[in-house]
């Protein structure tokens, strides 16, 4: 099948079908007007990728499942390597929330500190000198 009907079956832009090609995660031949032409499996194989993206997963995390890719992903048993990659992708994340939460709650403080010069209506924060003026 050409890259197109891979993209409409599979949900997935031709581009980022190439994309996965590049990354070593699905092959294809060339036609001899120089289409690429995907087997049937790509099918599968793309589901399994998007699936592992869904988790979490990034592309460099996913080429370590490579060998599993054409299989029912889901419903299969994880692999310790597998399991490790999570859990390391997990710990990614759970820093990345703790960082976000943090700026969101200095920015709540400076906002509950800009209240009074708020209520004073004279223009917004910047220029009556409040606290979010000056940050």
């Amino acid at each position: 099948m050409r890259i197109g009907e891979l993209a409409r079956r599979t949900g997935v832009s031709p581009r980022a079908l190439r994309h996965y090609e590049q990354a070593g995660l699905i092959a294809s031949a060339r036609a001899d007007n120089g289409y690429r032409v995907y087997g049937e499996g790509a099918v599968a194989r793309v589901s399994n990728i998007r699936y592992l993206l869904a988790a979490g997963l990034t592309l460099d995390d996913v080429s370590a499942f490579r060998s599993c890719l054409d299989g029912d992903m889901p419903a299969a048993a994880p692999s310790a390597r597998g399991l490790e990659i999570a859990r390391e992708r997990l710990a990614v994340l759970d820093a990345r929330i703790a960082a976000q939460t943090a700026a969101r709650d200095r920015l709540a403080a400076a906002l509950a500190d800009a209240q009074p010069w708020a209520r004073a209506g004279s223009g917004s924060s910047t220029e009556s000198g409040a606290p979010l003026g000056s940050r």
